[in-house]
Parts: structure tokens; C-alpha cells; sequence
């Protein structure tokens, strides 16, 4: 026998003791599938062909759909240590200035933004010693210009957070980090009865990090702990 022969029957051997080798490669069913049909010729239509040629397709989506839910899990608990790492780091400080500092430093990196800044309205001036202590990551402006800078509107309602891509036409906020900065988190804040409005504000070098599409669930909860944290110190 021709080496070609015995490789054949040795192959032959193989299918018969273990077929699910066969039944389990997708390229192998369908050239034994195309094979098939070739002998059937051009005037008969095999419906387990079809049949199969549509579950194939059906077996995909599940699939790709099947990798995306588990895809968005990962993210979804990745984003959620994230936040209650940044929420541990941020309630450390005992000191207020250590606790408005820490903002723009540790929970800046660990929510991976690149930078942090608070804005508050007020009254008072911005002259102030403390407001200058810490004007790489405080900012204080006149009251009203937090709805002005997000255009809330009777038209357009106010939101607790708004995910935006933006190219910053001041530095008022950004300071340094305004050439840079393509997409941002703005974060309304409530000190509660008789106190003005504030904004935290998270921005990012990429245009991708904060997009109107994505989800502010975590962002929320953020805004909520940081929120408590700041009438404490106010108080």
C-alpha cells in the first residue's frame, strides 16, 4: 500500500473512534458540507444546509453577543472598585485642605482622570488666602454660573451629572490643564437649605473617557458621598 493509502485508513480509523473531532470543527463541517453539496449538484437544494448555515450564523451572535455582556460586566465592576477606592482615599484627610487636595492628587489617579477641580459659588471674593492656597484645585464663582455652564434651561433641565466632550475656551476652571482637556464629568453638587450649589468637576486628555452615551449611575453615587463629606466640613 501507497504511503497515501495507509494515511487515509489511519484517518478513517481516527473518525470512526473519536467523530466529535469532526463535529466539533466549524471549518471541517463546512467543507464536508460544501462536499456534500457539490455531489447533490445545482438542481437540489439541501435544507440542512440552509438549516445549518443559519444556526451558524444565529451561534455567532449569541456568541459576540455573549463576549459584550461579559465584556461590559468586567467594566462595570472594574468602574465600581474604582469608585469606592477613590470614595476610601477621599475620606481619609482630617484636615479640610488636606481632604480639597487629595482631590486633585491620589483620587485623581485612581479614578484615572487628569484632573480634579471643585467649583463653588459665592459671595465673597475670590481674593480670599484660602481660596489662593488651593487654586490648583478650588475655583469660586458668582452665583447662577454653574446652571450657565452647563445651559441648564427651562428647556433643558438640570442633571446631577453631565458627561461631555468639550475643547475648554476658558482657563478659568481648567487653569494649566485647559490646552488638554477634550472631555469632562461634571458633577452637581446640594450642601443643603441656605447654601449655594457647587460642581465637581473631572477632566480627561481623551475625548473617548467622558462620552453623553455612557452611564452615570457610579458617577451619581460619587457625587452623593462627596456631597455628605463637603456639608460636614461646612458645617
Amino acid at each position: 500500500m501507497t504511503s497515501t493509502a495507509i494515511a487515509e485508513i489511519d484517518l478513517r480509523d481516527k473518525i470512526i473512534a473519536d467523530p466529535e473531532v469532526v463535529l466539533e470543527d466549524p471549518d471541517v463541517m463546512r467543507a464536508l458540507i460544501a462536499a456534500n453539496e457539490k455531489q447533490l449538484g445545482s438542481n437540489i437544494v439541501d435544507l440542512r444546509g440552509i438549516a445549518m448555515e443559519r444556526l451558524e450564523s444565529r451561534l455567532d451572535r449569541l456568541e459576540d453577543t455573549h463576549r459584550s455582556v461579559i465584556a461590559a460586566a468586567y467594566e462595570n465592576l472594574a468602574g465600581t472598585n474604582q469608585v469606592h477606592r477613590a470614595i476610601l482615599r477621599m475620606l481619609d484627610p482630617n484636615e479640610f485642605e488636606n481632604f480639597l487636595r487629595d482631590l486633585g492628587g491620589d483620587v485623581a489617579d485612581i479614578l484615572r482622570v487628569d484632573c480634579v477641580r471643585l467649583v463653588l459659588e459665592t459671595v465673597q471674593s475670590a481674593d480670599d488666602p484660602a481660596v489662593k492656597r488651593l487654586g490648583d484645585v478650588l475655583t469660586v464663582a458668582e452665583p447662577g454660573f454653574i446652571d450657565g455652564y452647563l445651559g441648564t434651561s427651562r428647556s433643558k433641565p438640570e442633571r446631577q451629572v453631565t458627561l461631555r466632550q468639550l475643547k475648554p475656551n476658558s482657563d478659568m476652571i481648567y487653569g494649566e490643564a485647559t490646552d488638554y482637556i477634550r472631555s469632562e464629568a461634571a458633577l452637581r453638587l446640594d450642601f443643603g437649605e441656605g447654601r449655594l450649589p457647587g460642581m465637581l468637576i473631572m477632566g480627561s486628555e481623551d475625548p473617548h473617557h467622558f462620552k453623553p452615551n455612557q452611564g452615570t449611575d457610579l458617577l451619581a453615587f460619587f457625587a452623593g458621598v462627596f456631597e455628605r463629606a463637603m456639608r460636614r466640613w461646612l458645617s
